[in-house]
């Protein structure tokens, strides 16, 4: 499974919605499942999604349960799990590491690697702190 945790109440994770849309979209036919993990509830995630919400699964976390469980320290995050568990998470918006876990991605699926970054990208950010300090 490979999911973009946002924070909806962030500009950080405004930034990054279209980007992670495309990288998201790029992988949706391969063999993988991806979606969305929002620390809001279902209707935060429909009003921040807009239609990238009715693309791909979405998981609402407003207690932050999954994200602190993962291991997500700063939002947005890209998070891969793999089917024995183990786990890929980059903390905020760095396009070089969001790069590698989708060239290792792409390489254990056989498919296409997306483009990251691409011209029109946010430039690498931090994020913000999951705990919302």
């Amino acid at each position: 499974m490979c999911l973009v945790a946002l924070d909806p109440y962030t500009h950080e994770s405004a930034w990054i919605l279209e980007t992670a849309g495309r990288i998201l979209e790029h992988y949706s036919p391969a063999d993988i499942r991806v979606g969305w993990l929002a620390t809001t509830d279902e209707d935060g995630c429909r009003q921040f999604l807009g239609p990238w919400a009715e693309r791909f699964l979405t998981f609402p976390d407003p207690e932050r349960e999954a994200v602190t469980a993962l291991g997500v320290e700063r939002l947005p995050a890209l998070v891969h799990i793999r089917s024995d568990g183990h786990l890929n998470v980059v903390d905020g918006w760095e396009p070089t590491a969001w790069r590698a876990v989708a060239e290792q991605l792409s390489a254990n699926l056989a498919w296409t690697r997306p483009m990251i970054p691409r011209p029109g990208d946010p430039t690498p950010y931090a994020g913000t702190d999951v705990k919302g300090d």
